[in-house]
């Protein structure tokens, strides 16, 4: 079997105006980045506003083992299984962060004839989005060092300085750092920090704008700092507003691509589901209902992660509302929850399956809570046996879910014809009855607490002192009706790495609590999950390189 940018690298693309064609969008309205690439340009909005929506399909996962899921895989074969059935549909996902793809989990676009394209693109530089929110963020915090270096007319507490730089790259020497070192003309000294980008609250705020007026304001309201009485800075007390927005103005338009079977892909923001809200813009999703029959998108992660927030946050502050769940699992992926060694996990072992059964159990019941249909499917591998699948069969039909087996990766849109029929037919059957799981009149302790009992299965949460001051001090400041982002943990339902399958009797522990008043939501840090990865002791950069041709191998 070819690797997957073997596979992406022999494709024979479209032009990208012919893709857009095929969804209704003229040349003159696409600002085009060479042959496959463009943006959607500003007036294609207003054309298509007053449409009818399409049908709005999320895609989610069990939470992500060594084995692989294939979410992302999934999300695309399904778009190229509706293309297959003559049905007009679009893919809306987010983009990668250069972090993942130097480090362990490689890019974000698919896999085996499950593709977006071109691939290399996507996974590197795309069309600048992420250095467009990198310098955003860095401008504000350069404003923010140079207002207390310039006299602090504003008075800001350099010990409360909450604003922290940010790169699009795991690298842990960053997390906390010292800046200013050096003579009086280089600054205060004090205590600074990293995060990657895609944890930044920029890229949130751009991905939950709903237009770049939108985005102007949520970013005037970034609280950077506090003064000397406690109270808070913000961008537009730094000034900064408005050249943070012009550097954004591009970014903020979404991109237009294609998939290996020409569907066309909106790929637009990329905020990380463990520790930021995990989803594509706003922007495009609502162009993606305006423009399809069906839109289908995803959310980072598990569905502890990715799809409680795509619920509780964008869908309540976007007014979307789901059609449909198609919830992603792997033999491979159960088997190892049940604790079945990683190089075990081609024999077939029902006793394992039948003990890691319990992750999709557990994600089937949360996403029940927000009554919403939901559709489990198998991302096949050749070493699953019929036991192994008609077992999970069984065990989902008994828990009200349809079922379907997919192989997308192995045969395209072709391979994944059975799992969008088993939608249309959700879609036709069964009507979606969206709720978030939280009304916004619930205290934050409240809100946390309802995510930690009743999504992860926690017994209890402990708050550490510090986030039980910082909680009374966002409310204080009239933040409480905001929606949580819980920063968590990806592996499992827990707050702790290596508690797989269902966990009981466990507690969460938040240690830390700050409100991103420009995106919109308060964010509850949990255990021992970090806002700058790092990269792991064999980082997938070592094995990326670059031919005499210029051809870029090693990439995933």
């Amino acid at each position: 079997m070819k690797t997957d940018i073997q596979i992406a690298q022999e494709a024979s693309l479209s032009h990208i105006k012919d893709v857009a064609a095929s969804i209704g969008i003229e040349e003159d309205e696409l600002e085009f980045y060479g042959k496959y690439k463009a943006k959607l340009s500003d007036n294609i909005w207003e054309k298509v506003k007053d449409r009818p929506d399409g049908r709005l399909v999320l895609v989610t996962a069990i939470n992500p083992t060594p084995a692989g899921e294939g979410k992302t895989t999934t999300t695309v074969g399904l778009g190229q299984a509706f293309a297959k059935l003559d049905k007009k549909a679009i893919i809306a996902l987010r983009e990668p962060s250069l972090g993942p793809c130097f480090g362990i989990k490689g890019g974000a676009a698919g896999g085996g004839y499950a593709q977006v394209v071109p691939m290399e693109d996507l996974n590197l530089h795309f069309t600048g989005d992420f250095h467009a929110i990198t310098s955003a963020n860095n401008l504000l915090a350069a404003m923010l060092d140079n207002h207390i270096q310039q006299g602090n007319a504003l008075q800001i507490d350099p010990r409360q300085v909450i604003w922290k730089r940010c790169l699009d790259m795991n690298d842990r020497a960053l997390r906390n750092i010292v800046i200013g070192l050096g003579n009086k003309m280089d600054g205060m000294v004090r205590e600074d920090h990293f995060v990657i980008t895609v944890a930044s609250e920029i890229m949130a705020i751009l991905c939950l704008a709903d237009d770049i007026q939108d985005l102007k304001r949520r970013l005037g309201r970034i609280i950077v700092a506090y003064n000397f009485s406690g109270q808070p800075v913000t961008a537009d007390d730094l000034q900064a507003t408005g050249a943070m927005t012009a550097l954004l103005k591009d970014a903020i338009k979404p991109n237009l691509i294609q998939t290996l079977e020409h569907t066309p892909a909106l790929v637009h923001g990329g905020p990380f589901a463990n520790i930021a809200h995990g989803c594509n813009s706003v922007i495009a999703t609502k162009m993606a209902l305006k423009l399809a029959d069906i839109a289908i998108t995803e959310a980072g992660f598990g569905a502890d992660l990715g799809a409680e927030k795509f619920f509780d946050i964008k869908c309540r502050k976007a007014g979307l509302k789901p059609d449909a769940v198609v919830l992603v699992a792997t033999v491979r992926a159960l088997k190892y929850n049940g604790g079945a060694a990683k190089e075990n996990l081609g024999k077939e072992d029902l006793e394992a399956l039948k003990k890691g059964i319990v992750n999709l159990e557990k994600h089937i019941e949360n996403i029940q809570k927000y009554d919403v249909p939901v559709v489990v499917t198998l991302n096949s591998f050749v070493t699953d046996t019929d036991a192994e699948n008609e077992y999970i069969r069984k065990f989902c039909e008994e828990r009200g879910c349809e079922f379907a087996l997919s192989q997308v990766w192995e045969k395209g849109g072709e391979g994944g014809i059975a799992l969008a029929r088993k939608v249309l037919e959700t879609l036709d059957r069964q009507e979606s009855h969206f709720h978030p799981l939280y009304e916004d009149d619930l205290t934050l302790k409240e809100k946390i607490e309802k995510i930690a009992t009743e999504i992860y299965g926690a017994s209890h949460v402990i708050y550490e002192p510090a986030a039980q001051k910082q909680l009374a001090k966002i409310e204080e400041m009239g933040f409480s009706r905001l929606p949580v982002c819980m920063a968590k943990n990806q592996y499992s339902l827990s707050d702790d790495a290596k508690k797989l399958g269902r966990p009981h009797d466990f507690d969460i522990h938040i240690r830390e609590v700050y409100v991103s008043a420009g995106a919109g939501f308060v964010v509850a840090l949990t255990g021992a999950i970090m806002t700058m990865p790092g990269l792991p002791k064999v980082p997938a950069a070592n094995g990326i390189d670059v031919s005499e041709e210029g051809v870029i191998t090693g990439l995933f």
